[in-house]
């Protein structure tokens, strides 16, 4: 019993450290900022090309 009780407490104990984790993610909008952050890395990079518009 106390190998199942055990091994109980270390699921409990790891989907409860999932969820704090992603309830931060949302309550503090992480992603929308990390999404953010990424999209002005992104234009850095393509804003350097120059346009290959030929007409």
């Amino acid at each position: 019993m106390s190998k199942v009780f055990k091994t109980f407490f270390t699921i409990f104990k790891i989907l409860s450290i999932v969820t704090g984790v992603l309830f931060i993610i949302y309550f503090w909008n992480l992603d929308q900022k990390l999404m953010a952050w990424a999209y002005v890395q992104v234009n850095k990079i393509f804003d350097r090309k120059k346009a290959d518009i030929k007409f």
